[in-house]
């Protein structure tokens, strides 16, 4: 598969920015559709997603980079090119939240309310992301045979064929369950008055797919022998159940 969709007055573009630039575009339209059906402002939406979008592509960037220092000390400008991948999710979730919980709180508004509205939509951006990493054929997992490759369609068998070998699709799988937990997050937001719910279960149901998930991979991140993504989904998975718990005792 070509990483270069097409070329415009000498600059290549490529499907990884495309992917991503489209995922955000979709979020943001479903985003507007949930503010409409909850009666919350998208204007104000909209303000903390300029402030926590860049910064939630440098923290992506920096994450990657901190796991993978030695490939890039020898050649630090290379750390600011992004075009060839390098994004690590969870970078990326960790700073955005974090600028988007300073910028609400000193405007005095609630967190939750903001975070329930946009779970959604950060999880569809997800799944439609992953496709980048198709193009640029990276998070994918071990080797599989022809067998296995053959029950996909065509082109992913042709993308996943590398070094005459196939490949599993693991980047596949992540943005199939991550639209599994798209709907099922739309159907909380709808279904609770409950702030809180919503973005906790995004961050609990996308670290257990991801905890899996990334057991098949070969390109994971890695702390000493941790896969470094499933350390954070296992934390992500107890702060999900630590909520929980909490809302119930509360009930009582």
């Amino acid at each position: 598969m070509n990483p270069v969709a097409f070329n415009f007055l000498g600059i290549e573009i490529k499907w990884y920015g495309i992917f991503i630039a489209t995922g955000v575009l979709i979020a943001l339209m479903l985003a507007k559709y949930n503010c409409k059906i909850k009666k919350v402002n998208f204007d104000i939406l909209s303000d903390i997603f300029i402030v926590s979008f860049p910064i939630a592509i440098i923290g992506a960037r920096l994450y990657y980079v901190a796991f993978e220092f030695e490939f890039y000390k020898g050649d630090i400008i290379s750390i600011f090119n992004i075009r060839q991948g390098g994004l690590a999710i969870h970078g990326g979730i960790i700073f955005g939240v974090l600028a988007a919980y300073i910028y609400i709180k000193k405007r005095k508004d609630s967190f939750l309310k903001y975070a329930d509205i946009s779970a959604p939509s950060i999880i569809l951006a997800q799944s439609i992301g992953r496709w980048g990493n198709f193009f640029n054929k990276e998070a994918y997992g071990d080797i599989v045979g022809y067998e296995y490759i053959s029950k996909f369609p065509h082109f992913i068998q042709e993308g996943m064929f590398m070094n005459g070998n196939y490949y599993n699709p693991t980047f596949l799988y992540e943005s199939v369950w991550n639209l599994i937990v798209c709907i099922i997050l739309l159907i909380i937001l709808r279904k609770t008055k409950k702030r809180g719910i919503t973005f906790f279960t995004y961050i609990g149901l996308y670290s257990l797919g991801r905890f899996f998930i990334e057991g098949l991979r070969t390109d994971s991140l890695m702390f000493g022998f941790i896969r470094v993504a499933q350390f954070i989904s296992i934390i992500g998975i107890l702060i999900w159940v630590i909520f929980l718990l909490i809302i119930k005792i509360r009930e009582k």
